[in-house]
């Protein structure tokens, strides 16, 4: 719904994010109601250390999204990634997703000078310099 079609927008978006607030912290209580077995299974299922699915968790589902425009400003498409390494994107997505560089990381993503300045901070870093950008450039 655009914002001229809603007659309150930001109550609206109020709203919107209260009921995703609300929506994480169900999730969070499902989790912590999980005996402690089935999480280390789960944990195992999906190849990460239980701590990090615990943190993971706790961040939310859009604790990574700065990857896709970290990738894009660097010239790396994502889908391409995906396809090639989709062990190594979602390796990176979980690394971004407990990062504690999200200030910078976001102000550097949106002046654009993020591609000049993530060396210093982001924990993929090394990865993004290892990339062959021929298998994952955007086409």
């Amino acid at each position: 719904m655009s914002t001229a079609s809603r007659p309150y927008p930001i109550v609206q978006d109020l709203i919107d994010s209260f009921a995703s607030w609300l929506k994480h912290r169900r999730e969070l209580n499902e989790m912590r109601q999980l005996d402690r077995a089935d999480f280390d299974r789960i944990a195992s299922d999906l190849r990460i250390a239980p701590d990090d699915l615990e943190e993971l968790v706790r961040h939310g589902k859009h604790s990574a999204d700065e990857l896709p425009m970290m990738l894009q400003q660097l010239g790396i498409s994502a889908e391409g990634l995906g396809r090639a390494q989709p062990l190594l994107l979602r390796d990176m997505e979980r690394v971004c997703s407990l990062c504690n560089n999200k200030g910078q990381c976001d102000r550097d993503l949106a002046d654009g000078t993020a591609a000049e300045n993530y060396h210093g901070y982001c924990g993929n870093a090394a990865t993004l310099e290892s990339l062959d950008r021929a298998d994952v450039a955007p086409r």
